[in-house]
């Protein structure tokens, strides 16, 4: 309710068209008649969607019975949406990802981006508290390239929003290769970022850095008070990559920035 009520409004003061409401009546998990559910559950949305659509925002409330990453899914498929956001409590994401949590199986499942926005309890005033300014989210990206086939479309997804950028940081971690490779590798990283770069408007500062990789990301867009991660996310592979510990999972684990995920497939 707060990333509706407070976060969607300002994402629509920067340009964004149309909202799609979703929610899914999960068939997996409730005991109570679904299609009974279904109607109290339209109710709700609908008089949620009046409040959203009293602020000038074009909204149109969807629910649906099944499993809710798989529904929510086909839904930004057949719209053709341009971004799939998803609230996200910051601290238990680790313990709700390998449970199987609707986020991370979406993230799986979706051919569409996924902006994860972190949320935590704010134990002084004891409410939620959003950890960015989404009118804000889309100025000062860090874009994590690793140079495979992925890194052409998370630039073409930052190209989507070049016009709200002040400045872009292109990173890449040089994590393979031997000890004696390691300068070579660094200066062939920094030649393709700088080509990279070529293709914004927008400054763009670079930087190579060796090391672990989901370490090297946060640690840099911290130092350069950055408002969003982008990386690109593998596929089907992503249950597998989380319980051994991917980049992306640890980077979406540890961040407090909103994280926007692009898919590789």
């Amino acid at each position: 309710m707060h990333a509706l009520r407070e976060c969607i409004p300002q994402l629509f003061e920067v340009g964004a068209k149309k909202l799609y409401l979703v929610h899914i009546v999960d068939i997996t998990a409730t005991d109570i008649e679904a299609v009974e559910l279904m109607k109290i559950d339209e109710e709700e949305l609908n008089r949620i969607a009046e409040e959203i659509r009293a602020k000038g925002i074009d909204v149109e409330p969807m629910v649906k019975i099944g499993i809710p990453s798989l529904e929510i899914a086909e839904i930004a498929q057949e719209n053709n949406v341009d971004l799939v956001l998803v609230p996200s409590k910051g601290e238990n994401i680790l313990r709700q990802m390998l449970l199987g949590s609707t986020a991370s199986n979406l993230v799986r499942a979706t051919k569409k981006p996924v902006l994860l926005v972190k949320y935590e309890w704010d134990e002084e005033e004891e409410k939620i508290k959003c950890l960015s300014n989404c009118r804000e989210i889309f100025k000062r990206p860090i874009v994590a390239l690793d140079f495979s086939e992925c890194s052409e479309k998370v630039l073409n997804v930052v190209k989507k929003f070049e016009e709200l950028i002040e400045e872009i940081t292109l990173i890449h971690v040089v994590d393979y290769g031997r000890a004696e490779e390691l300068e070579k590798n660094i200066e062939n990283a920094k030649a393709k970022l700088e080509e990279f770069s070529r293709l914004f408007k927008a400054p763009v500062k670079s930087e190579v850095l060796a090391g672990i990789a989901s370490r090297s990301i946060l640690g840099s867009a911290l130092a350069r008070d950055s408002s969003i991660i982008v990386m690109g996310k593998k596929g089907r592979s992503v249950i597998k990559d989380l319980l051994l510990g991917s980049t992306a999972e640890r980077v979406v684990r540890d961040s407090k920035l909103p994280v926007l995920l692009v898919p590789c497939e």
